[in-house]
C-alpha cells in the first residue's frame, strides 16, 4: 500500500485577533479594536490546515476540549480536508486560545493552553505510522506533555520509514530546554526562525548560532521574515527572497505556511532552494487575509496567486 502524505502532531487551539488598534492596552484602561475575527489557530493546525489546502494529504494528532472552541478547531479542520480521526477529545481540560493583537508587521500574544498540555507520547498511534511518508511536529515548548520524550519520539518515526521535521517556536518561559545535539540529528527539516535561532544557540548573530547547531542538523529552513529564508544543507546555502505582496493584512500563521509550502516540494523530492522558494510563497499569501487560514480556503485563488506571482512554476 502506498504511503499517505503528512502525519502532524501538536498543540490546537482558536485564535482570537484584534485588528485596527487604537492604542496598546495599559493596567486599568479600555482601547478598541475595529475588526475582529475568530479562527483556527495554533501553529500545527495552520501547517495541516494549509499543506491539505495545497495538496498534500494531511492527519492530525492532538487534544482539544469537549466545547465550542474545539469543535471549532475540528470542524475548520475537517474543512481543509485535514484527517480528525487522531485527534482526542478531553473531558478534562479545555481547548487553547490565543488571543493575539496586530500592530501592522507585529503583534502581542496571550496564549491560554488547556488541552493542549494533556497531550502525551502514547496518544500518538504508533500502530498508523508506517501509513505516512512524513511527520511533523510544530510549537515543541508548549506541549509540556510530549516534551520529555521529543528524542525518543523522532527516533521511533525514523525508524518507521518517514522522513521527519521538527518547527520548535519560540519558548515562552525563555528557557530553551531542549537537547539539540540529541534530537536534531533525527530530524530531516529544521524550521526555525531567526529570533528562534538565536535564542536556542544563545548566540547574539545569525552565524554565530548556525555554526553552533549546523553540525546535528540534516537540512536547516531559517525563516528571516521581510528577508525571505536561508537554508544550509551539507554545508551549501541558498538564500531566498521574500515575496511582496501589495494586499497586506497580517501576518499570523506565516511562518507556518511557509513550513506548508517548503513540506510539499519536500515531499516532491525538489531541490532545497525550489522548496524555500514555495515556502516564501505560501508564507506571502498567508498575510493576504486575517489569521493563519483563511487566504488557502480556496484551491482556485491559491492557483490563481501562483501563477500570477510565478508564471514560468516554482
Amino acid at each position: 500500500m502506498p504511503k499517505k502524505g503528512l502525519f502532524v502532531v501538536g498543540e490546537l487551539n482558536v485564535d482570537l485577533i484584534f485588528n485596527q488598534i487604537n492604542g496598546f492596552p495599559q493596567l486599568g484602561t479600555e482601547i478598541v479594536a475595529n475588526d475582529m475575527v475568530l479562527t483556527l489557530g495554533s501553529s500545527s493546525a495552520i501547517l495541516a490546515a494549509n499543506a491539505a489546502a495545497i495538496g498534500i494529504p494531511t492527519a492530525f494528532c492532538g487534544a482539544v476540549g469537549h466545547d465550542a472552541y474545539g469543535d471549532l478547531v475540528i470542524r475548520e479542520l475537517q474543512a481543509q480536508g485535514v484527517n480528525t480521526d487522531f485527534i482526542r477529545i478531553s473531558e478534562e481540560h479545555s481547548t487553547g486560545i490565543t488571543v493575539v493583537m496586530n500592530y501592522e508587521q507585529e503583534r502581542a500574544n496571550v496564549t491560554y493552553c488547556g488541552a493542549m498540555e494533556a497531550l502525551r507520547m502514547p496518544d500518538i498511534p504508533w500502530e498508523h505510522i508506517a501509513r505516512f511518508k512524513h511527520f511533523h511536529i510544530s510549537n515543541f515548548f508548549l506541549q509540556k506533555g510530549i516534551r520529555a520524550d521529543i528524542t525518543e519520539i523522532f527516533q521511533r518515526v525514523k525508524a518507521a520509514g518517514l522522513t521527519t521535521s521538527l518547527d520548535l517556536q519560540w519558548d515562552v518561559s525563555n528557557r530553551w530546554e531542549f537537547d539539540f545535539r540529541a534530537c536534531l540529528p533525527h530530524v530531516d527539516v529544521f524550521l526555525p526562525n531567526e529570533a528562534e535561532m538565536l535564542a536556542l544557540a544563545q548566540c547574539d548573530n545569525l552565524e554565530a548560532s548556525i555554526e553552533q547547531l549546523a553540525p546535528y542538523t540534516n537540512i536547516m529552513a531559517i525563516k528571516l521574515g521581510q528577508q525571505g529564508s536561508l537554508g544550509i544543507q551539507g554545508g551549501n546555502r541558498f538564500r531566498v527572497k521574500a515575496f511582496e505582496l501589495p494586499d497586506y493584512v497580517d501576518s499570523v500563521g506565516a511562518g507556518d505556511s511557509f513550513n506548508a509550502g517548503f513540506l510539499k516540494k519536500f515531499l516532491e523530492n525538489a531541490p532545497l532552494e525550489t522548496c524555500l522558494k514555495f515556502g516564501n510563497l505560501m508564507g506571502a499569501l498567508n498575510t493576504t487575509a486575517a489569521g493563519g487560514t483563511t487566504a488557502f480556503r480556496c484551491g482556485l485563488g491559491i492557483e490563481h496567486q501562483i501563477k500570477r506571482l510565478l508564471p514560468n512554476g516554482c
